[in-house]
């Protein structure tokens, strides 16, 4: 059974940085896309990042094109979201997400598995 636990979330001031990262465990993901995806209070889970396991390609949405750095660690099955100069419209629960193919989907539809969630609050 595939398990993602999220961690790394807070509180932090604008323009400040986090770093979140996805523990995952359950089986072999050297085919899938790992994700981050995030939802701000009263709006839809939207797309922020991805990247696949094996080979490294990496996929921003374009609100956090040059501020996220989404990266791998194989050795420890983790993936990480650095996120710097945070703005205040970042603020969300985080979830990290699993796709079984390496093909891109910016839709929370094409991911299987799901963390709980972690909550970033940027404040002003």
């Amino acid at each position: 059974q595939v398990q993602l636990v999220e961690s790394g979330g807070g509180l932090v001031q604008a323009g400040g940085s986090l770093r979140l990262s996805c523990a995952a465990s359950g089986r072999t993901f050297s085919n899938y896309l790992m994700a981050w995806f995030r939802q701000a209070p009263g709006k839809e889970r939207e797309f922020v990042a991805a990247v696949t396991w094996g080979g490294g390609t990496i996929y921003y949405a374009d609100s956090v094109q040059g501020r996220f750095t989404v990266s791998r660690d194989n050795a420890k099955n983790t993936v990480y979201l650095q996120m710097n100069s945070l703005k205040q419209e970042d603020t969300a629960v985080y979830y990290c997400a699993a796709r079984p193919v390496a093909s891109f989907s910016r839709s929370e539809r094409g991911y299987d598995y799901w963390g709980q969630g972690t909550q970033v609050t940027v404040s002003s």
